[in-house]
């Protein structure tokens, strides 16, 4: 039957709506689920020094963290098709927390082995907030509601690596040994888990309309008993299949990089354990805004070209991504290395949102078992992968160079996604009954007004807003490798928050600047980098000897003029050139034309 009332529209800062309430809580869940996740990654060169891990144990245990999930995901989806994905993500959330928590008991090899087998279950939890962002959006925003939320669920892999050093530092100041304060960090992770676990069952619903159960009882849904034929439908599909290695040579890349990243950085950089998991967890931020950028521009191919514009934009984005990778295995000096994996990791995370844009379509009778397969794909490349990474006799640059080659070959299975004339008809015509009522909503919704009107094709503001974003992200890596120069501006009167105020400054200025250059959230991404310019236009004052030190300060003076220029932005906002203007100017001004 007819998923009715699906949003034509997605209105971020918005509870109201069963279709907001279950975008929001199914990625935050799905963050959470990866926090905890990959929370032992950045703190493997604590376990591996207590537990005496070899390379090959910590490749094994890497292997075992993704490859329970393949079954898990094959699991879940069907799951979603006969109970929903409301109670389908309440119980993977109070069940993956255990093996979370219980982490903290191992004291081998083996029994850290057996618990990362046990957490890899809720890598599952990706597969319910696809399913449930794709039975809650509409054609014309389905592929950016998917990449969206996919997107900024999988930040929790970026931002873990950055905040369980932390939350491990913090435990160690309260007197904790080593030893004790990695297992009680874990513990955390997990508690946090079984609390979303519990409010994602009050606080959502599986349909628009209501739940799988009161519907059924309706005779509005498909009842639980003919849905299990729907997972046969999904393997007999060979596009299915194709999709399944294409998400392998993506996501199964970014799980890879998420488990060895720390590592990497501290043993071919020398990094310490800090700046290691900040710099590895730059990888996975850029999710804030790189999944969104792919399912949004497969939404934009779309209106154009119809299905086969989703698949060839997928190919775009997978073929760059491997090339990328070839690139990022080559780079032996860290000021090129880090900037290099930014631009990987922009298009590993565009290529998975542009794959999760392709999903909804290939069989919408077996909608989670398709998502489930495709979904195990991911994690069937990151086992694979690994295999490459536990081998002694092979370094890391050559496991990834090897990658690299992989996913260029894998890209051109994007052309073994085709559809039939009737399904790019049927998609077509779901396309244009969606942008209707989107146009019936907007003339009923009061618009926001232009805070400078007559200055929208200010294109100047586009060139400073591009300019600005680069340097800060030129800045921040500038930062990165030489964490003693931010940390000495800073001086000593900050004592252990220090640490954090400097990953804050580096954050706002690599992800704030990367987001910046490309126009997304401009507005949130100046104002927090001006924020960051604030502090420093006060150190540098308080730092100069009276009104001539201050104007013979030529720190202080750049800076402020960066300080000026960003808040120049959090005034006007994005032009014409920039994703934010493509999302909501543009599309608006369609809509008041028709």
């Amino acid at each position: 039957m007819e998923i009715k009332n699906k949003a034509t529209r997605i209105e971020l800062f918005s509870l109201r709506t069963p279709q907001m309430r279950a975008f929001h809580m199914s990625w935050f869940a799905f963050f959470l689920c990866f926090f905890a996740w990959f929370g032992i990654a950045p703190l493997m060169a604590v376990v591996r020094e207590e537990l005496a891990l070899t390379k090959t144990q910590i490749g094994n245990t890497i292997i075992a963290s993704v490859a329970i999930t393949i079954i898990a995901r094959l699991f879940i989806g069907w799951l979603c098709d006969r109970i929903g994905p409301r109670l389908s993500y309440t119980i993977l959330l109070i069940v993956g927390s255990i093996p979370v928590m219980s982490i903290g008991l191992a004291d081998s090899y083996t029994t850290f082995l057996l618990f990362r087998l046990g957490i890899g279950v809720i890598g599952a939890s990706f597969v319910i907030t696809q399913y449930h962002t794709s039975v809650m959006f509409a054609p014309n925003c389905v592929g950016t509601a998917n990449a969206t939320s996919a997107g900024w669920g999988n930040l929790g892999g970026g931002v873990t690596q950055m905040v369980m050093p932390l939350v491990f530092a913090a435990f160690v100041a309260l007197g904790y040994v080593d030893a004790i304060a990695w297992r009680l960090s874990m513990v955390t992770a997990g508690a946090v888990c079984m609390i979303t676990g519990v409010a994602y069952f009050f606080f959502t619903t599986d349909l628009p309309d209501g739940n799988f159960k009161e519907l059924r009882e309706k005779g509005e849904h498909v009842s639980a008993d003919k849905s299990t034929g729907s997972f046969m439908l999904a393997v007999k599909d060979y596009r299915v299949w194709a999709l399944f290695f294409i998400y392998a040579a993506c996501f199964g890349i970014e799980l890879t990089i998420n488990n060895i990243a720390a590592i990497y950085y501290i043993d071919y950089f020398g990094l310490g354990l800090k700046t290691a998991g900040l710099v590895a967890g730059l990888f996975g931020l850029m999710n804030i805004f790189a999944r969104t950028t792919g399912g949004f521009i497969s939404d934009k191919f779309v209106e154009r070209s119809g299905l086969r514009g989703r698949v060839r934009w997928l190919f775009i984005a997978l073929f760059v991504e491997g090339i990328a990778l070839l690139f990022f295995s080559q780079m032996r000096v860290l000021a090129l290395a880090i900037p290099t994996m930014i631009v990987f990791s922009l298009f590993v995370q565009m290529s998975e949102g542009a794959t999760y844009s392709v999903v909804p379509f290939i069989n919408k009778k077996a909608l989670g078992a398709v998502a489930g397969i495709v979904g195990a794909g991911g994690n069937m490349g990151a086992v694979a992968a690994g295999f490459l990474f536990r081998y002694e006799g092979l370094s890391y640059p050559q496991a990834l160079l090897i990658l690299g080659a992989l996913v260029t070959a894998f890209s051109f299975f994007t052309f073994l996604v085709r559809f039939e004339s009737a399904a790019e008809q049927e998609a077509e015509d779901e396309l244009k009954a969606a942008q209707a009522r989107r146009r019936v909503e907007h003339k009923e919704r009061r618009p926001f007004p232009e805070l400078i009107p007559g200055l929208q094709r200010l294109r100047p503001m586009d060139a400073l807003r591009m300019y600005l974003g680069v340097a800060l992200v030129v800045k921040g890596i500038y930062f990165i490798t030489n964490m003693a120069d931010l940390e000495g501006r800073l001086g000593n009167e900050f004592g252990q928050v220090q640490n954090l105020i400097s990953w804050g400054v580096v954050f706002a200025h690599v992800v704030g600047g990367a987001t910046l250059a490309m126009g997304f959230v401009t507005r949130t991404a100046a104002a927090a980098n001006a924020a960051v310019l604030c502090g420093a236009m006060v150190l540098a004052i308080t730092g100069s000897d009276g009104a001539g030190g201050l104007f013979g300060n030529v720190d202080f003076q750049f800076t402020a003029f960066v300080f000026f220029a960003l808040v120049l932005q959090v005034w006007r906002g994005a032009g014409p050139f920039s994703l934010d203007f493509l999302m909501t100017g543009d599309n608006e001004r369609k809509l008041t034309a028709t």
